[in-house]
């Protein structure tokens, strides 16, 4: 009989144990890598701005966002168990975010961009779903549900609008382009969603491919054209330019992110690396040109440096404060900031100071919207962003006093083709304008209920 040596023997388990604890160690660090490229790629997608609210928790839901059929509640994403998406296997989660299903089998609304997630690769949905599962702190709340009117609170309409609308392929390289461009491409079409706000929608709300990237109205905000076209988009900016506006928010000369643009520059562009906001602006930079007629010149080129405030000096303000005159109001509400030839201060590449009037396409586009939603609303940046410091004008001027800033604005730094009207103005204090879809469902749906029963009727007298 042959003894093993009982030295020999520790040194064999030893070494065992070493090799386990190896294993399991290096299996733990893939799950960190995996987790923390979910945390970055979630940031790509800019998950957290719809599904956190105010003073909220985050991704545990509860943001009511606006839509033209009325506000749909972002839900709980956290893995809570009760209240979020703790029990959903990869499967389930993948079917949610490229699929627009929930795992009880319920569809979710475009409101949540499905429509470009569904271009996300197999690897990242793996990893956004590790993050989700083990990066993310679990919030055991439950947002109130979405309550559409009729019909669009029946969730499986929109079952019928995935057939029409809905590409399940991922996405495809093309062989033909750089990795670079590829990388871009990846970005823009798919976790980004740039299209979600920036393309133009039909009838049926859903995305014009035809015009994609071409602009389009968002709430009470303007995506505007981010196409390659030079006059209407943004085809004379470097890729530099484009690749500092997204981490940045801003391009001296050119334009500042406010609204929903610099929420998603604060909760994700910022966070992106060089090479990926680089290959975003590559791909953008080549992007089909869509050009809207009547746009002479590019928004960031019109107005100059200019003053109309030595007409107003020794004038009396009327005693209705709806008569005063542009100058009048740009003299007592904006000089002290923009000065008096709208030429700002403090402008540099570590922050947008106070930036100019002319060359600023907040006052190039043809669509006003932005310019009276700033007036209204201000900006407001997150903490870790440059300062900025736009105050909201909404609750100290009336609907005639912005109308009346807003053209003279345009007429003296901007647009001179474009203009501010005093209902525009009211409308978007309101919320923005209704969608026409709810009655137009309204009325298909009882024209085809008569048309089913003048056939039953029919068949009825034919029997």
């Amino acid at each position: 009989m042959t003894y093993f040596p009982f030295t020999a023997f520790k040194r064999h388990l030893c070494a065992a144990l070493f090799a386990s604890v190896g294993l399991v160690s290096a299996a733990h660090a893939a799950d960190d890598d995996l987790v923390k490229r979910g945390e970055y790629l979630a940031k790509a997608g800019d998950c957290i701005a719809c599904h956190s609210a105010p003073q909220g928790k985050p991704f545990a839901g509860g943001l009511p966002l606006a839509t033209p059929l009325g506000e749909i509640v972002s839900t709980n994403i956290t893995p809570s168990r009760t209240n979020g998406i703790g029990n959903y296997t990869l499967e389930q989660f993948s079917a949610a975010l490229r699929q627009g299903v929930r795992a009880d089998g319920q569809h979710l609304y475009p409101a949540m961009p499905y429509t470009s997630y569904a271009k996300v690769s197999d690897d990242d949905v793996k990893a956004l779903y590790a993050y989700f599962m083990h990066g993310v702190a679990p919030v055991d709340t439950s947002p109130p549900p979405t309550q559409l009117p009729f019909p669009f609170n029946v969730r499986l309409s929109m079952a019928a609008w995935n057939l029409l609308f809905l590409d399940h392929q991922p996405f495809q390289a093309d062989p033909a382009k750089s990795v670079e461009w590829n990388r871009g491409a990846y970005l823009v079409q798919g976790l980004a969603h740039c299209s979600t706000c920036h393309t133009p929608r039909n009838a049926l709300m859903a995305e014009d491919t035809s015009a994609a990237l071409g602009g389009s109205v968002v709430g009470t905000w303007y995506a505007p054209n981010v196409s390659s076209d030079p006059a209407s988009g943004i085809g004379s900016w470097s890729e530099e330019e484009i690749a500092a506006y997204l981490r940045t928010g801003h391009v001296v000369g050119r334009a500042q992110a406010a609204g929903p643009m610099a929420e998603a520059v604060d909760n994700s562009f910022q966070h992106l690396s060089d090479s990926d906001l680089r290959a975003m602006a590559v791909y953008l930079k080549s992007s089909p040109p869509v050009h809207h007629a009547g746009d002479r010149q590019a928004a960031d080129t019109w107005g100059s440096a200019k003053s109309s405030l030595d007409e107003i000096r020794g004038v009396p303000l009327p005693a209705d404060a709806n008569q005063m005159s542009g100058p009048q109001i740009y003299d007592a509400y904006c000089a002290s900031c923009h000065q008096a030839h709208g030429e700002g201060a403090g402008q540099g590449i570590d922050g947008p100071g106070l930036p100019s009037l002319f060359h600023n396409t907040a006052l190039g586009h043809a669509n006003t919207n932005n310019l009276v939603m700033v007036m209204l609303e201000g900006v407001h940046r997150q903490d870790s962003a440059p300062d900025v410091l736009m105050p909201a004008f909404g609750r100290l001027l009336s609907d005639q006093q912005i109308a009346t800033l807003g053209n003279y604005l345009l007429k003296q730094y901007g647009n001179p083709d474009a203009s501010v009207t005093v209902q525009q103005v009211k409308t978007l204090r309101q919320g923005g304008e209704a969608s026409p879809l709810i009655m137009i469902a309204r009325v298909g749906m009882a024209v085809a209920a008569l048309i089913v029963l003048g056939i039953v009727v029919l068949l009825i007298r034919r029997r």
